[in-house]
C-alpha cells in the first residue's frame, strides 16, 4: 500500500501548491503521477492543464483540457482554458467555439469578451457583472 505522500490526493495538493508557488514544470511532474491513478479526474486534469499552459507546453495543456471537457462537458473554465490553448496553437476558430461555450455555461465578462473577439453572436442578453461573479484566482493569466 502506498504512503500518504504518494496518494493521489496528496500529489494533487502538492501539484497545486507548486503551481501557485511558480513551479509549473515540477507541478506537472507531480500531477502526472496523480493522473496515473485517476486519469479521468477533472480536477487533476484542469490543474495539470494549467501547469502545462504556464510552462509553455500548449499542446500538452490543450490535451489535458480536452480530456477535462470530455469528462465534464459543463466545466466552463476548462472550455475557457482550452480556448486559450487553441489561441496559442493558432487554432482560432476552435478557440472561439470554446470561448462561446464557456460563456453559455457561465456568463461572465471575461468569457464574453473572448467570445465576442471571435464573432460570437449571443441569443440572450448579458446579465451584467453583478449577476455573474468570476473567481479571479482561476484566471489563466494568474496561473
Amino acid at each position: 500500500m502506498s504512503s500518504e505522500k504518494e496518494s493521489p490526493y496528496f500529489l494533487f495538493e502538492q501539484g497545486k501548491k507548486l503551481l501557485e508557488e511558480g513551479h509549473p514544470a515540477q507541478a506537472a511532474m507531480v500531477l502526472e503521477k496523480a493522473r496515473e491513478d485517476f486519469p479521468k479526474k477533472g480536477s487533476i486534469l484542469e490543474v495539470l492543464g494549467r501547469a502545462y499552459y504556464t510552462y509553455g507546453r500548449y499542446d500538452e495543456a490543450a490535451l489535458r483540457f480536452e480530456e477535462a471537457v470530455e469528462v465534464d462537458p459543463t466545466n466552463d473554465y476548462a472550455h475557457y482554458c482550452l480556448g486559450r490553448c487553441y489561441l496559442k496553437l493558432k487554432r482560432k476558430s476552435e478557440a472561439g467555439k470554446h470561448f462561446k461555450l464557456a460563456w453559455n455555461l457561465k456568463p461572465c465578462e471575461m468569457y464574453r469578451q473572448e467570445a465576442l473577439r471571435f464573432g460570437a453572436v449571443f441569443n440572450r442578453p448579458y446579465p451584467g457583472p453583478a449577476e455573474t461573479e468570476f473567481d479571479q484566482n482561476r484566471d489563466p493569466e494568474n496561473f
